[in-house]
């Protein structure tokens, strides 16, 4: 997973590329992710997000759900922070920890 955040004071985006770096392609994906105390997701773009807080899980739309091996696909979300922007944490695709 990468990260690529912008943040001002009480809010931020985030884009985050999935890339699959296995030898077969990912049909479906479900990224999970821990958001740090503070923050709230208010909306998201090219994935479903739920819940907006805490351990958060975003699932892929019909329109990007595979993941061809050697490939990628990219979603993001907007949010509050009522703090300093941290980024999240514990990123899993479909359940495997992420490197």
């Amino acid at each position: 997973m990468t990260v690529t955040p912008q943040s001002w004071s009480g809010g931020f985006t985030a884009n985050v590329t999935v890339a699959n770096t296995g030898s077969s392609a990912v049909n479906g994906w479900k990224v999970g992710f821990t958001l740090p105390s503070g923050q709230a997701i208010t909306s998201a773009w090219n994935a479903t997000v739920s819940p907006n807080s805490g351990s958060v899980t975003a699932s892929s739309l019909s329109y990007n759900a595979q993941i061809p091996a050697g490939g990628s696909q990219s979603f993001g979300f907007q949010g509050t922070t009522s703090g300093a922007y941290a980024a999240p944490t514990n990123f899993t695709l479909n359940g495997t920890a992420c490197s």
